[in-house]
């Protein structure tokens, strides 16, 4: 079986049985690999679900030790989240309630796998069954004796006891009985490396909870890297390519959506396709954890190889890109998504090769700031969320930092003559941006509105967007660091319980958007803030009811409620997203503190942020120049009181900034930095292990605080149903 790699996690079991239903017998027999005389045996009626210690992917495969005819039909049905667990599959379909189960023959003894087409993109829970009723022969997909969705809702889940009865042991249930000695995983995401725990990055700290959101996030990145001729989910979206006769409710992931030997896409379960809005928070997280830069450059080229003629470049991959399908803020995150691959890669040669078309992009986007200085959108396509038209935010701070990094890529990287004669157009154009976005601001609120018009200050639908607002700080186009302020203060008081709300999307929390909060909390020097919400809200992520505790959501309900609003089926939340893995960026860039300056680091920043949450942290990732490597403690020594102690490791060649209570300029290499915190903030550099030789002792003067109590929010029961996208 070549190229098979069994999926192991460090949580053992490895899985578990789960839920038993109808005629199984000992069911926890494929749980003992050593032993292979022992069995699980299904008969018709019977189900066994598995529980698998992590969200995983990949290729189930079965040893079969007993059937007792040529062809007999193991029904599969995956779901990532608890609630979905049954007779049924979650979604990846956008046209009904849940996906098809999956029929498996069974032909011989040995053996058996799925076919690489119905790879499952992720699960923890696996259901194995015999439908009572035998379907047609040669049928992979059936509806044969299975409850509706309603019905099918995981008995186990809601504490309700289903009791589908034990099956006479007949002739005809003799001859459908199967009896499964092992049952494995091949796990295929992540193709880019056969040792799939070899990170390049690495975070500790203090919190165990902050630890564990970190590597849930790179895991998740793990998981939505995939092979390109495994994707694209959808198969209805498909057909338009493709012509796929698959019926309604089918899944199948064997679209090529690429060139190429692997590809970030936006979820593992669906839609498996490049969205540059998800690249935004994704690559920075790849680039700092796995430093899997070939599955960007291939999912960029995937998007610039179907722009449009006049300039603009689609809001997908494909199965996009073949019908105009356009996002203005999709097209601003694909040429974010280009400094930043070139940002940890100096990939020149590829950027050579797709300058003339960036630019055409970029010239095509600058085209909307109008005499407003404000974007002027003119497709309503976002990310999912209502309101995204006329003169917008959140598109206009996106145009802004789009700006500032395409005048660094012009002159510092291509140093492009006909760029550099744009030079002075484009910051004009860009100042105006920096007046015309008090237009939108709101005095009363401290905040700025979504749009001119009725979803402005004062209009009939006024919404104080949490994208807009976190972009408008993070992109440096609020220039008043006041202001700047203000704006993070009143994100964080608009926080629930479980979150901090969406409020341009009505009853959504979004870990995208709230990604995108992070780093604004960050821009604007509450760097508090930015880990109190990454605890509160990825720590319910992997901690809450239905979820898989191990991998990063699309979104959910204000009222912490797995269902994602954007959707009409729970089930088709994608429970590893990688536009929701905002954390293991930010805990590495903003709260460590590191930040390349130009590509693959030659220069760089380094300004760490123990908050008041830490008492210590470390971490660090590698380029192509080396290893940039934070230890930050808190400490109290004997002879200095307390202090804070920065080591520091960067490549040798290169040079930087320390910003430690005071600016440092230094040269790559190891260094070590004491602060003394008794002695007026001090700041001293010393040489590289010396604070490791003095007497530390308890520092009883450090403690957590207090996590802040806060309501749970509140469902807006119409506007949720009004917000549904229906599928295309």
């Amino acid at each position: 079986m070549s190229g098979f790699r069994i999926c192991l996690f460090p949580a053992m079991p490895f899985f578990q049985v789960w839920h038993v239903e109808g005629p199984v017998s000992a069911p926890e027999a494929v749980l003992d690999w050593a032993n292979k005389n022992s069995s699980t045996t299904i008969d018709p009626g019977g189900l066994v679900i598995f529980e698998f210690a992590d969200n995983i992917a990949g290729r189930a495969c079965f040893d079969i030790s007993f059937s007792s005819q040529s062809t007999i039909h193991l029904a599969l049905a995956y779901s990532e989240s608890p609630k979905f667990a049954g007779h049924l599959p979650d979604a990846t379909t956008d046209r009904q309630e849940r996906d098809l189960p999956l029929y498996l023959p069974i032909k011989t003894e040995g053996i058996t796998c799925v076919r690489p087409e119905f790879v499952r993109g992720a699960f923890k829970y696996l259901t194995l069954s015999i439908p009572k009723n035998a379907p047609k022969s040669g049928d992979i997909w059936s509806e044969t004796d299975f409850p509706s969705p309603s019905e099918a809702l995981d008995t186990h889940f809601n504490g309700l006891q289903k009791n589908l009865g034990l099956q006479e042991d007949s002739p005809d249930h003799r001859a459908r009985r199967i009896s499964i000695s092992s049952l494995y995983v091949n796990c295929t995401a992540f193709p880019s490396n056969p040792y799939p725990r070899a990170y390049t990055g690495y975070f500790s700290s203090s919190s165990q909870l902050l630890n564990r959101i970190w590597y849930s996030g790179a895991y998740t990145l793990q998981l939505t890297t995939i092979d390109p001729a495994e994707g694209s989910s959808l198969v209805d979206y498909n057909r338009r390519v493709d012509h796929n006769h698959s019926p309604q409710g089918s899944w199948y992931s064997n679209f090529t959506i690429a060139n190429g030997t692997a590809i970030t896409t936006d979820g593992a379960k669906r839609d498996r396709m490049a969205y540059p809005g998800d690249m935004a928070i994704a690559v920075p997280g790849i680039a700092v954890s796995t430093y899997d830069m070939i599955a960007v450059r291939t999912a960029l080229d995937s998007l610039f190889i179907r722009q449009y003629a006049d300039g603009a470049l689609p809001y997908a991959g494909p199965p996009m890109g073949y019908g105009g399908e356009f996002s203005d803020t999709y097209h601003l995150h694909t040429l974010l998504g280009v400094w930043n691959y070139i940002l940890f890669t100096n990939d020149i040669p590829w950027l050579r090769s797709h300058w003339n078309a960036y630019l055409n992009a970029f010239e095509y986007s600058l085209a909307k700031v109008d005499l407003t200085g404000l974007f002027h959108v003119t497709s309503n396509n976002d990310w999912l969320r209502p309101g995204m038209t006329g003169h917008n935010l959140e598109a206009t701070s996106i145009m802004y930092h789009v700006m500032q990094f395409t005048f660094r890529l012009a002159d510092e990287i291509m140093n492009d003559p006909y760029a550099k004669i744009q030079f002075a157009k484009w910051k004009s154009i860009s100042q105006r941006m920096e007046r015309g976005i008090d237009i939108l601001w709101c005095e009363e609120k401290g905040l700025y509105g979504d749009n001119i018009g009725r979803r402005g200050c004062g209009g009939s639908a006024e919404a104080l967007p949490q994208d807009g607002n976190s972009w408008a700080v993070l992109s440096g186009i609020v220039t008043n660091s006041t202001r700047r302020r203000e704006i993070s203060t009143n994100l964080r008081n608009r926080w629930t319980k479980y979150g901090a709300p969406a409020a341009e999307f009505p009853n959504v929390i979004s870990p995208f958007a709230s990604s995108f909060e992070l780093l604004a909390h960050c821009a604007a020097g509450n760097h508090d803030a930015a880990v109190e919400l990454t605890e509160l809200m990825w720590g319910y992520m992997l901690d809450g009811e239905g979820f898989t505790n191990s991998t990063c959501v699309e979104g959910y309900r204000i009222d912490g409620d797995i269902q994602y609003p954007a959707y009409w089926s729970s089930a088709r939340n994608s429970h590893a997203h990688g536009w929701s893995t905002g954390p293991t960026m930010v805990l590495m860039t903003k709260i460590l503190g590191i930040t390349l300056e130009t590509p693959l680091g030659r220069t760089w920043t380094v300004e760490p942020h123990l908050t008041r949450w830490l008492k210590n942290a470390r971490g660090g990732f590698a380029t192509g120049l080396g290893r940039f490597e934070v230890v930050l403690r808190s400490m109290k020594i004997e002879v200095f009181g307390r202090i804070e102690v920065l080591d520091l490791e960067t490549p040798r060649g290169s040079r930087g900034t320390v910003v430690f209570g005071t600016t440092m300029s230094v040269e790559g290499g190891k260094a070590q930095f004491v602060r003394y915190l008794d002695d007026g903030m001090r700041v001293e550099k010393v040489a590289p292990g010396w604070m490791d030789e003095q007497l530390e002792v308890d520092d009883d003067g450090w403690q957590r605080p207090e996590v802040e109590e806060r309501p749970v929010g509140v469902v807006d029961w119409e506007a949720l149903e009004a917000n549904y996208v229906k599928g295309p």
